[in-house]
């Protein structure tokens, strides 16, 4: 652990947010311990780097990073555009960033740094050069660089078990319900989730696996699930999806003016959105529905 670059951030933010070395040590430790923690000379109980972190406006994780992540701008750039060639399906620009990072040693030498590489290598691999078996093994490498087996899955593990239930839904549904449970569980046993949203794209993918498998009303209870979760998040992210998932399952069970009703919120909801794509096919689906009542 880097106590120096710990305490150097720590100083840096408390300066930028006009507080005195005084003011900031109130209620936590004294002044003179805040001055030997930014000098780098001491390193703080957990629960008083917590504090500081409230106080500063960050998350407590953010100084372990730093004390243990060198050049932590650089890899927070990296992960940055990779997540957005990611989400946009730009796969061959995200492989040459993954090739370029490879070989450097912020990566090659840090396991949870090359867990990123790998997590994205695996995504090239199945939707690229359609490689299902490499891709599985290189997202369950990327996973046990950091996990240890027994333990509860951390964030990033959850998230590339996510990558893996959404490949098994297009190649093998029964296994991605397993990868999909198992996720869940751990979900359960997580204490805290720094991005809430993993918990919404679980919900997501799992109803979309049960309704594959003609089993709409467990389908339709974890929509439910995932439609609370979002409004207690106060989030749109995914809200119009699920409530579109129970008017789909609706409509399997042949109730359409119940699948016109939900299909009609989730149009809202994507029209806050701005997304017309979805909007023009629900439309139609809705009209379709609709001369059936």
């Amino acid at each position: 652990m880097d106590f120096k670059a710990v305490g150097n951030k720590i100083k840096e933010l408390r300066k930028t947010s006009g507080l005195s070395q005084e003011e900031l040590s109130q209620g936590i430790c004294t002044q003179a311990q805040i001055s030997k923690i930014e000098k780098g000379d001491v390193y703080p109980y957990a629960s008083t780097l917590y504090q500081i972190s409230q106080k500063l406006g960050v998350d407590v994780n953010y100084f372990f990073d730093i004390g243990t992540t060198p050049r932590l701008d650089y890899f927070q750039e990296v992960f940055q555009q990779l997540q957005i060639l990611r989400r946009n399906g730009k796969y061959e620009e995200m492989m040459d960033i993954v090739k370029a990072e490879l070989d450097n040693p912020l990566f090659s030498q840090n396991n949870k740094n090359l867990q990123l590489l790998l997590w994205h290598k695996g995504i090239y691999l199945y939707e690229v050069k359609k490689d299902l078996s490499k891709s599985v093994d290189t997202l369950k490498e990327a996973i046990h660089l950091t996990h240890t087996k027994g333990k509860i899955l951390l964030e990033r593990e959850l998230e590339i078990f996510l990558t893996l239930g959404a490949i098994y839904f297009k190649e093998d549904i029964n296994k991605a319900l397993e990868v999909f449970e198992e996720v869940k569980d751990h979900l359960q046993l997580l204490p805290h989730l720094n991005d809430y949203t993993i918990k919404t794209r679980h919900y997501y993918h799992i109803t979309r696996v049960l309704t594959r498998l003609n089993r709409q009303e467990e389908s339709n209870k974890y929509c439910e699930d995932g439609i609370k979760w979002c409004l207690q998040k106060d989030s749109l992210f995914l809200l119009g999806e699920l409530h579109y998932q129970i008017g789909y399952n609706m409509e399997l069970m042949n109730k359409p003016e119940e699948a016109v009703r939900y299909m009609k919120k989730a149009i809202v909801v994507f029209d806050l959105q701005q997304d017309c794509k979805h909007i023009q096919f629900i439309e139609n689906r809705i009209k379709e529905l609709s001369a059936l009542i």
